[in-house]
């Protein structure tokens, strides 16, 4: 399989609403191999198609025991509850983390590779990164869920310095 290069925060593929996969074809599954290695390159938890330029409703996520990864076709979140706040970086914005407000549980029903239906249950991490990744889905950013202040603050910061270069020191995990 290949590494594919990760879109960088800038890039208008970030900021697109993602189509619907209409088949699952040999490119698809082309696509989800190559995002499953260039999650694990990018030490990430999650990847979602527009972050490595392809405008499909398609995520991998790593598996809670981080010995493999599930890739979810065109995901919709059908149940969310509770409310939690932690920190949260992004592959597409290295270097960058900031504390995020999501929901504490969320429900998830997606087709797997296989063409079938899937329904999935998640809490704490694994929630978070499946809503991470559905914003993705629609041109949206972890930072566009800051409040304004410190949203315009990172990105002053990003214009001026750019990206940090040693990202993956950073105690919070990129999604």
């Amino acid at each position: 399989m290949a590494i594919l290069s990760v879109r960088k925060y800038g890039d208008p593929a970030l900021r697109r609403r993602a189509a619907p996969v209409e088949a699952v074809t040999p490119d698809v599954r082309k696509i989800i191999a190559d995002m499953v290695d260039t999650m694990y390159d990018e030490v990430g938890l999650g990847l979602a198609a527009p972050q490595v330029g392809v405008s499909l409703r398609l995520m991998v996520v790593a598996d809670e025991e981080g010995r493999g990864a599930r890739a979810l076709i065109n995901p919709v979140i059908t149940e969310q509850g509770g409310e939690i706040v932690a920190e949260e970086g992004c592959l597409s914005l290295p270097g960058v983390f900031a504390p995020v407000k999501r929901a504490e549980w969320v429900r998830l029903d997606a087709q797997d590779p296989d063409g079938k239906t899937v329904t999935v249950n998640a809490r704490g991490l694994r929630a978070r990164v499946f809503q991470h990744e559905m914003d993705h889905l629609d041109g949206v950013l972890f930072i566009d869920r800051l409040d304004p202040v410190t949203r315009d603050r990172i990105k002053r910061r990003i214009k001026k310095e750019g990206f940090a270069e040693d990202a993956a020191a950073h105690r919070a995990f990129a999604l």
